[in-house]
């Protein structure tokens, strides 16, 4: 079986070109739609952009496979005299990699390219030898003379930015680029009903490939949609860090490493008996897979669907990524591959009116 094709390689390669920053992910949700339209049986969108494939919409019994498909970003905040522009976070956009990076500033009227400036080396002496980005001091340079011109560029406050960087393969191994976190979440979710449709797979429930937006702002399209759909079991995936890089303590983040598969979390949110069909499904499948211990929250999707609706069942799927928020995140092929083969295995592995209850 197929996990990743060639063609569906090349969805990818165009799907984390696309800018989606949060509250504005409309472009890659119709992108990520028109991609999973032959494999499901219909779809929805609500208000804010989240969109849902349905497999089997007239099952009463309800599972969700979820992603999140907003990326980091910055808004403009202010427009100096002399026409460069202050920044706030859209998301945790991270400060320290913004100087020399080349972004694209969203307008009404189209894109206006610009970058991140910072003062030459040369001219950092003595107590300047010191400075460092911070949220404060960082700016944009799109070349204009004064504010005057910025804003006949058609550039206003609150206009979205994001970073110029498309995906590669670096050593034939690791998938790189920005906003891995989480659209390839997005990609893993679409590769399973891509799966399900060309094996014939027959699921006993209503399967809901859920896309949702603006988690980077706090799992609100999560929030939104979980009402919504009002689902018996979700199944989150996002991503988590590979610890084997410098200056990562071990001890204090996990020991998660690249290539060893699925990164699998334990957390009140988290429900131990679909954990548990999970991880004998891995085991069954001889199916790579790591385990992770969250304290209190999870911080991704699956606290939204678990706490709500009186509580779902959920259980959240990572995929280890190094060098998350930066636009050089690395996630390795073959636990792209082991995220969509176990969520793909674990669904034959639920019932139609699966009993989640601890007990009876």
């Amino acid at each position: 079986m197929a996990i990743i094709t060639e063609k569906s390689e090349e969805f990818l390669y165009k799907y984390l070109k696309n800018a989606s920053p949060t509250g504005f992910e409309a472009p890659g949700q119709k992108m990520w739609l028109e991609y999973i339209k032959p494999y499901i049986d219909t779809y929805k969108v609500d208000n804010y952009g989240t969109v849902y494939g349905i497999i089997n919409p007239e099952a009463d019994y309800k599972v969700v496979i979820e992603a999140h498909a907003d990326e980091i970003s910055w808004f403009v905040s202010f427009i100096t005299k002399k026409g460069y522009l202050k920044v706030i976070r859209n998301g945790g956009s991270d400060h320290m990699i913004a100087p020399s990076k080349r972004v694209n500033i969203h307008t009404r009227d189209g894109v206006v390219r610009g970058v991140f400036g910072w003062p030459a080396i040369h001219t950092r002496r003595g107590e300047k030898a010191k400075l460092s980005p911070t949220i404060d001091n960082i700016f944009i340079d799109i070349g204009a003379e004064d504010r005057e011109e910025v804003a006949a560029m058609g550039i206003r406050v609150g206009d979205v930015i994001t970073y110029d960087d498309g995906l590669e393969v670096i050593n034939n191994r690791y998938y790189t680029g920005r906003a891995l976190d989480n659209r390839i979440g997005g990609f893993c979710i679409a590769e399973v009903a891509r799966l399900l449709h060309e094996n014939e797979v027959k699921l006993p429930f209503g399967l809901y490939i859920v896309n949702s937006v603006q988690e980077e702002v706090g799992l609100r399209g999560a929030q939104m949609v979980t009402e919504a759909i009002k689902p018996n079991v979700a199944i989150v995936v996002d991503v988590s860090h590979n610890t084997q890089t410098p200056l990562v303590n071990n001890e204090k983040h996990g020991d998660i490493k690249g290539g060893e598969g699925p990164d699998l979390t334990v957390a009140p949110a988290v429900h131990n008996k679909l954990l548990r069909i999970i991880t004998d499904t891995a085991e069954e499948k001889e199916i790579k897979y790591q385990m992770s211990a969250s304290s209190r929250s999870t911080g991704t999707d699956t606290d939204a669907f678990a706490y709500s609706n009186g509580g779902v069942p959920s259980a959240l799927i990572s995929l280890p990524l190094k060098y998350m928020h930066t636009t050089v995140e690395m996630a390795h092929k073959h636990d792209v591959e082991g995220v969509i083969r176990l969520i793909y295995e674990s669904l034959q592995k639920i019932e139609n009116n699966h009993d989640f209850r601890y007990f009876t």
